[in-house]
C-alpha cells in the first residue's frame, strides 16, 4: 500500500514554476498546467483537504520574489491554483461516480441475491448493513417513478435518516420505486418510511415484506413487497400501506393456478350468458362480498336501488346455481370471485 501523500508533496516544483513565469512574463505552459491538474488529482485521491492545500499554495507564493517589471505574481498564482483545483475536483467527481456505480451494483445484487451470499455480506458492511441479522424491506410506488436524486426521493431519505440516524438503514431506488431496507426488529423504521412516502407522493402506496434472516432475507422480503403491490393492483385493495403478512391467503389460493382457473370457469363461467356479458354481475358479486354481504351498502356503492341489486343477485343464482345469500354457496362464490381478480378473469381468458 502506497504511503499517504502530504500537502508538501503537492508543491514540488511549484515555486520554481512561479519564479520562471514571473521572470519571463509568460503564462504557464500547457504542460505546466497539466502537471498542476495531475497534482490536484493525486491530492484528492489521497484525501487531503482542499482548503489546506490552497493555503499552502498561497504561502509558497508569498516566499517567491518576482523580478522587477515582471508579470504580476498574482496572475501566475491564479493560473496555477485554478489548474490544481480543477484536477482536484475532477478526481472528486470521478470518485463520486465510482461510488455511485458501486452502490448501484450492490443494491442490484442485494435485491436479486447475486454475487454470492458471503461476498454480498462483506460488501454490505460498507453500506451500513449486517446481513447476518434479519431484515425487512418496504417498497414505495408513487404516481410518478422515483429516481436517484429526485426531490421526492431526497425528501423521504432525509426525513427517515434525520429521524433514525445510523440504524443500519439503506434507502435506494429501483425500477422507479423507492426501497427501504431496515433491521427486522425495527418495524418503526419501515412504518415511518411508509408514512413519509405516502405523504410525499400524494397517494403513493407502500408494501412491507416480512422480516427474514440471513443474506437471502432481503431478497425474500423484497419479493414479498413487490408481490403485495401487484396483488393490491389486481385485487383493488384499499389502504396506503400493505403488509405481506396480511396477504398470505392470496398466494395460497393461486399456488395451484390451474385448479383456481378451473374453479373460476366452473362457478362463474355461466355468467357469460348474461345480457351484457359477465362483467356487470361479477362486479356486483365483488361489491357484495366487499360490503360484507350487506345489500343496502352494496346498492349504494354500485349506485343501484336495493330492488335492482336483488334482481342481479337472483340472476346470478339462476345462471350459476349458487345463491350468494346461502352461507355454503357464498364461500364458493367468494373464492371464485377472488380467483377471478387474481387471474384477470374474464378479460384474460376471453
Amino acid at each position: 500500500m502506497a504511503d499517504r501523500e502530504t500537502p508538501g508533496s503537492q508543491l514540488a516544483g511549484y515555486a520554481g514554476i512561479l519564479r520562471d513565469a514571473c521572470a519571463t512574463g509568460r503564462r504557464l505552459t500547457r504542460a505546466e498546467l497539466e502537471a498542476r491538474r495531475a497534482d490536484g488529482e493525486r491530492a484528492a485521491e489521497a484525501g487531503l483537504p482542499l482548503r489546506e492545500l490552497i493555503r499552502d499554495h498561497l504561502a509558497a507564493a508569498q516566499r517567491v520574489e518576482p523580478a522587477p517589471a515582471s508579470r504580476p505574481l498574482l496572475a501566475v498564482v491564479e493560473q496555477a491554483v485554478d489548474a490544481f483545483v480543477e484536477g482536484y475536483e475532477r478526481a472528486q467527481r470521478q470518485a463520486v461516480r465510482q461510488e455511485e456505480a458501486a452502490r448501484r451494483e450492490f443494491i442490484d445484487d442485494l435485491l436479486y441475491g447475486r454475487g454470492g451470499l458471503g461476498r454480498l455480506a462483506e460488501r454490505a458492511e460498507r453500506f451500513g448493513l449486517r446481513l447476518s441479522q434479519a431484515h425487512a424491506v418496504a417498497v414505495a410506488a408513487g404516481p410518478e417513478p422515483y429516481g436517484d436524486g429526485y426531490p421526492v426521493a431526497r425528501r423521504i431519505e432525509e426525513a427517515v435518516l434525520g429521524r433514525f440516524g445510523n440504524r443500519q438503514i439503506l434507502l435506494a431506488t429501483k425500477d422507479g420505486r423507492l426501497i427501504c431496507v431496515a433491521p427486522g426488529d425495527q418495524p418503526d423504521v419501515l412504518a415511518y418510511f411508509a408514512k413519509q412516502a405516502h405523504a410525499a407522493t400524494d397517494g403513493g402506496r407502500v408494501a412491507v415484506g416480512r422480516s427474514h434472516p440471513g443474506p437471502g432475507g432481503v431478497v425474500h422480503s423484497y419479493e414479498e413487497a413487490l408481490n403485495a403491490l401487484d396483488l393490491a393492483e389486481r385485487m383493488r385493495l384499499e389502504g396506503p400501506v400493505l403488509h405481506a403478512s396480511d396477504l398470505l391467503v392470496y398466494p395460497v389460493l393461486t399456488r395451484d393456478r390451474q385448479a383456481m382457473a378451473d374453479l373460476v370457469e366452473s362457478v362463474l363461467g355461466p355468467l357469460r350468458g348474461a345480457r351484457g356479458g359477465p362483467r356487470p354481475l361479477l362486479d356486483t358479486l365483488t361489491a357484495y362480498f366487499d360490503c360484507g354481504c350487506v345489500a343496502t351498502e352494496t346498492a349504494r356503492r354500485l349506485s343501484l336501488s336495493v330492488r335492482a341489486l336483488t334482481y342481479r343477485l337472483e340472476r346470478i343464482h339462476t345462471l350459476t346455481g349458487a345463491d350468494p345469500a346461502d352461507p355454503v354457496n357464498r364461500y364458493t362464490l367468494q373464492t371464485a370471485v377472488i380467483g377471478a381478480r387474481l387471474l384477470g378473469w374474464p378479460d384474460a381468458t376471453s
